[in-house]
C-alpha cells in the first residue's frame, strides 16, 4: 500500500517556475514507478510524466518536453515535478501516481495503483 501527498501547486505568471513534491508512504516506494498527471477543467486526466523505480528512466508528455523534469530522491520517499517557463495552458490539478512494485513506468493512467489528492497549479497570462 502507497499513500501520496502532493504539495508546491500554486499561481505563477507565464513564464515562471514551481516545483511539486510527492511524498509517499509504503516500504515499497524505491521499487514504484512513479507518474505525473494533470486534470483541466472539463477535460480528461492527462499524463505528464513518469519515472522508473531507479530514475534512470523518464518519459513526458510532448509539450512539456524541455520545460518539466521529473525527478525522485529514494531515500526521502518523494518524487518532484520541477516545472518551468509555465505556460497558461499548464494550467490543471496536478496528480501524483505510483505503480505497483517493479513495473515499468508508462503513460497510461489506468494502469497506476495508487494516486494522491491532487495539487492545483494556476498560470497567469
Amino acid at each position: 500500500q502507497v499513500q501520496l501527498v502532493e504539495s508546491g501547486g500554486g499561481l505563477v505568471q507565464a513564464g515562471g517556475s514551481l516545483r511539486l513534491s510527492c511524498a509517499a508512504s509504503g516500504r515499497t516506494f524505491s521499487r514504484n514507478a512513479m507518474g505525473w498527471f494533470r486534470q483541466a477543467p472539463g477535460k480528461e486526466r492527462d499524463f505528464v510524466a513518469a519515472i522508473s523505480w531507479s530514475g534512470s528512466t523518464t518519459y513526458y508528455l510532448g509539450s512539456v518536453k524541455g520545460r518539466f523534469t521529473i525527478s525522485r530522491d529514494n531515500a526521502k520517499n518523494t518524487v518532484y515535478l520541477q516545472m518551468n517557463s509555465l505556460k497558461p495552458e499548464d494550467t490543471a490539478v496536478y496528480y501524483c501516481a505510483a505503480k505497483r512494485p517493479s513495473l515499468p513506468p508508462t503513460a497510461l493512467a489506468y494502469e497506476y495503483e495508487y494516486w494522491g489528492q491532487g495539487t492545483q497549479v494556476t498560470v497567469s497570462s
